[in-house]
């Protein structure tokens, strides 16, 4: 189901005008008849005018629904394209990873094709908001003040924030800092904000694509790197001469499913098919098959995974 397959919904809404003209010289009976034919047709433009106002307030966002998306027969889900092992682009240009292993179940039981649209962080709200996606699954930690703009669906996965640097000068406390160290982040996380309000001194390096900061950190850029938990020991792992020495900071938190603010069909839908997945559990197939080659053999499944949305 890994296809690219662009499509153009345009729906528009039509309001009939309805006009009604005196007629000069009537008889008084021609002039009654006038005036109840001006009450109908008033009446009728009063009742359109509702009918279209009630529709507009049923949609009033930018988004289509689960009946719409079904009848596409194709849904776009925004993911990373460079995030591995969650969201990335093998060598044969195929999407990977664990949020994709879900994407393809949820095609697959829409019975729709899939569109991927790569996203960066910071653009995962507006993609929603847009309509550019009908869902995002980008590693998208739930936060109040991100449930302000889209709506989540229940929660598949934990995490916290971690720090990750260079294993010859490993940062094991953020308040070791000196007023030279930089910090990299990428523009739109939580590592972002949770800095921001926390640690107002610090100097932040923001890179809006992961492959940015991935680079920059690479190169001595930056201190240390601050990014979800999940994805920092996964650096680490993957390649030599880093230390994760700060494996958690912050609240503990989860990841969800997103879907553009008041979208409810596809919202409801989406903690149907969670609690389904939850019951055969499905995200640790997904562990299986996607995490756990990187995070090893004793790697414990259950301090990541949420099923069915329980915590």
């Amino acid at each position: 189901m890994k296809k690219n397959i662009f499509t153009k919904l345009v729906s528009g809404a039509s309001a009939a005008v309805l006009v009604a003209g005196a007629l000069v010289g009537c008889s008084n009976t021609e002039a009654a008849t006038s005036t109840e034919k001006t009450a109908t047709e008033q009446a009728a433009v009063e009742e359109a005018t509702t009918e279209t106002a009630s529709a507009t307030e049923e949609k009033a966002g930018n988004y289509r629904t689960l009946d719409e998306i079904k009848e596409s027969g194709v849904i776009n889900i925004g993911v990373f394209s460079d995030k591995s092992p969650f969201g990335y682009v093998d060598e044969n240009g195929e999407y990977q990873g664990y949020d994709v292993y879900l994407a393809e179940r949820l095609g697959e039981d829409l019975g729709v094709e899939i569109n991927y649209v790569s996203t960066e962080a910071a653009s995962r709200i507006e993609y929603l908001q847009t309509g550019k996606v009908d869902i995002i699954l980008a590693n998208f930690t739930v936060t109040e003040e991100r449930a302000e703009e889209v709506d989540f669906a229940l929660p598949y996965m934990n995490v916290a924030l971690g720090v990750v640097s260079h294993d010859d000068n490993v940062v094991t406390s953020l308040d070791d800092l000196t007023a030279d160290d930089e910090v990299i982040v990428i523009s739109g996380t939580t590592a972002e904000t949770y800095l921001e309000k926390n640690y107002p001194d610090i100097k932040l390096q923001k890179y809006d694509a992961y492959a940015e900061a991935k680079t920059a950190f690479e190169n001595r850029n930056g201190i240390a790197w601050a990014n979800d938990n999940t994805e920092v020991i996964a650096f680490a792992i993957e390649n030599e001469g880093y230390e994760v020495g700060i494996p958690s900071l912050g609240s503990a938190d989860t990841i969800a499913p997103a879907v553009t603010k008041g979208n409810e069909t596809l919202l409801s839908w989406l903690n149907e098919e969670l609690v389904t997945l939850g019951q055969e559990n499905f995200f640790h197939a997904d562990y299986e098959a996607t995490l756990r080659a990187v995070y090893g053999p004793k790697s414990d499944a259950d301090s990541l995974v949420v099923e069915g949305g329980k915590l």
